[in-house]
């Protein structure tokens, strides 16, 4: 069902807007719209124009509430905007000063790592590093060269060289080492070295005093010392945000409210009358709110609203707001899937409770298997609130339902007896056609019932819409009905072996409702009183509706026939529970592997409940939604939040 709008436009004193909406529209939910966009003819309207103050303290307070992590058990508290100030300003300092320690401290570690790097793959040299790099006549050069190029070095330059090279660590790709040069020597080893493609490690003078491996132990011992003052001062940051938690997160929601509301500005619009600016808001609230809002405000002498019922003033349609019994809501979720209804059509919830519940049970009947999907459904639904699983729980109840009616309980058929018929063995009749599966026959003619509902839903959204070309002359208007209709009759009475009305009634029916659905356009320009009433080229227009009828014709014959994949997963439901028996030898009437009964129920569970309900909503969307059902609504989004009455005098 759809709840029932009413139009308000609010006005008042400029600077009344806050307590306005804090007073009055933080209780209610009010869908606005653009004050601009709907007040056309209002003159001298302007935006109202003004920076939002709580934008920089929601900013601060979501980057503390984002630290605290968890936050589900943590209470919230009402708080006034006086107190919600100096919190935010003593826990930003405090929380800042640790900040820039840790930053410090960070800095502190990445040195230390980079000394670390640099360092360890020397490790295996015994001499002091300082030592090394403060020779008088000689030069040392720390550094890597890739593999290839160190093979090829020792081969073919090294003995030419006046340079000595001492490998401290390799792995398949560099080796690690330093070589020594004479200060006379050093230019023409250092290219020799660099045409190798010798990567120096460059280390400071005085800075490393030790040998490597008692260096890299030391600045090990350091960056752990780091990490553990790097990790007080953020434990210190969570125990000054976990002991003002609740004031934090009550902080939060006041400033959420309060700079959700102050945004209605953005919607709103300014006019100025008589020396005195004045607001307005426009919006959609629900019948009962807005009569309650109504009642609210009317001794308030600042506030004047219009309720506003003539539709032509109205600039933009309705929003829609679904309200539905609870046990039907979770289907919501298949109809805002295909799309929201219009304001103005039905909503087709309780109908695609009923029908999908319905069809997957036909599909899928089983008693065991039902109430596998029953009990499973529910169960996820409690823990999780998963629309999806209310659905899944629905059907296997309406499984469980036909699974009695077909004598089938996880796939044995010879446990209990069926109410109605088993779908593999039940056959009927059919004049002209010979024997036909029951379950098949059945499904058709439910089908045919499905459609005759959906064109008179067609029909009732077409006279809301006060389109006459769909109310009367439309495939699924009345012309489609009464075609539609007659077939449908005139195959249950071939069925029953009753005799067919007469002919000539016959013919009426069929043929005269399908000249005025192929003539549909031109008679509606007659009925509205427009003129040509064939635009265009006429025989084109013949040709072409033609066609289109023919069309037509092809889609009741198609959309008809869809319906039979009810019987025939009804009947594959017994075909492949007949091979998991089959397998486990419980047909044989030897011994029953219980194993492979187990696990081909549960693949057949999930594996064709997964197809059946995709081939139920298939039914739903292509042969029912698409003959009545369009999915253009807006969805109705309340624009306020509710303010907690300290938050609201803070901000007042």
């Amino acid at each position: 069902m759809i709840e029932k709008m009413k139009f308000l436009s609010i006005t008042g004193p400029k600077a009344d807007i806050d307590r306005v909406v804090n007073d009055y529209l933080s209780k209610y939910e009010i869908h606005l719209e653009n004050a601009m966009a709907q007040l056309t003819q209002v003159q001298h309207l302007s935006p109202y124009i003004q920076i939002n103050p709580y934008r920089d303290l929601l900013t601060k307070v979501n980057e503390f509430a984002g630290l605290l992590g968890d936050a589900q058990n943590i209470p919230v508290q009402d708080i006034s905007l006086e107190e919600i100030q100096p919190l935010l300003d003593t826990l930003g300092e405090r929380i800042s000063k640790l900040r820039r320690e840790c930053e410090e401290l960070t800095a502190r570690r990445t040195a230390v790592s980079e000394d670390i790097s640099r360092l360890s793959p020397f490790s295996s040299l015994p001499e002091d590093v300082d030592k090394l790099l403060h020779y008088r006549f000689v030069q040392v050069r720390f550094g890597r060269i890739q593999r290839e190029y160190y093979e090829k070095f020792k081969t073919y330059v090294y003995d030419n060289l006046d340079t000595m090279f001492y490998p401290c660590q390799d792995d398949p790709d560099y080796v690690w080492g330093l070589y020594f040069v004479l200060w006379t020597k050093m230019e023409q080893v250092d290219a020799a070295f660099s045409s190798m493609h010798f990567e120096r490690i460059y280390l400071k003078k005085d800075c490393y005093h030790g040998t490597p491996q008692t260096l890299c132990s030391q600045y090990r011992q350091k960056l752990a010392d780091l990490e553990k003052e790097y990790d007080s001062r953020q434990e210190e940051i969570q125990k000054l945000l976990l002991k003002d938690a609740s004031k934090i997160l009550s902080a939060q929601a006041s400033l959420n409210a309060l700079s959700t509301n102050f945004d209605v500005r953005k919607v709103a619009a300014c006019v100025k009358e008589h020396q005195e600016t004045f607001y307005i808001l426009c919006g959609w609230m629900t019948e009962k709110d807005a009569s309650a809002f109504m009642k609210d405000i009317e001794d308030d002498a600042n506030l004047f609203c219009v309720v506003e019922d003539d539709k032509n003033k109205i600039n933009c349609k309705p929003p829609t707001k679904l309200k539905n019994p609870k046990i039907f809501k979770p289907f919501e979720m298949y109809v805002k899937m295909y799309g929201l209804p219009d304001y103005h059509e039905m909503d087709p919830t309780i109908f695609v409770a009923v029908t999908y519940s319905f069809i997957f049970g036909v599909m899928f009947g089983d008693v065991g298997q039902g109430l596998l999907l029953a009990v499973g459904g529910f169960l996820l639904y409690k823990a999780k609130h998963m629309d999806l699983a209310a659905i899944i729980g629905t059907a296997g109840i309406f499984s469980t339902f036909f699974g009695f009616m077909f004598g089938s309980i996880f796939g044995f058929e010879n446990i209990i007896e069926p109410i109605w018929l088993r779908p593999a063995e039940a056959m009927t009749l059919v004049p002209g056609l010979g024997n036909m599966n029951t379950i098949f026959v059945v499904a058709i003619i439910f089908g045919m019932f499905l459609i005759l509902l959906t064109m008179i839903f067609h029909i009732i959204n077409a006279v809301k819409a006060k389109d006459m070309e769909g109310t009367w002359f439309d495939q699924n208007a009345v012309c489609g009905l009464v075609f539609y209709g007659t077939v449908t009759l005139s195959a249950i009475l071939l069925l029953t072996g009753n005799p067919l009305p007469a002919a000539g009634l016959l013919i009426v029916l069929f043929v005269v409702p399908l000249i005025i659905i192929m003539l549909k356009e031109p008679i509606t320009r007659l009925a509205e009183k427009k003129t040509p009433a064939i635009e265009g080229s006429k025989p084109m227009f013949f040709v072409q509706s033609f066609f289109e009828l023919f069309e037509i014709m092809l889609s009741f014959l198609s959309n008809t026939l869809s319906f039979v994949r009810i019987g025939a997963f009804a009947v594959s439901h017994a075909a492949m529970m007949g091979v998991v028996l089959m397998l486990a030898g419980a047909e044989s009437g030897g011994s029953v592997n219980w194993i492979i009964i187990v696990l081909g129920n549960l693949f057949v569970c999930a594996m064709e409940g997964l197809i059946v309900g995709i081939q139920v909503l298939r039914l739903e969307y292509y042969e029912m939604f698409s003959r009545f059902y369009k999915g253009s609504g807006k969805e109705f989004r309340p624009f306020l939040k509710r303010v907690n009455r300290k938050g609201t005098s803070g901000q007042a």
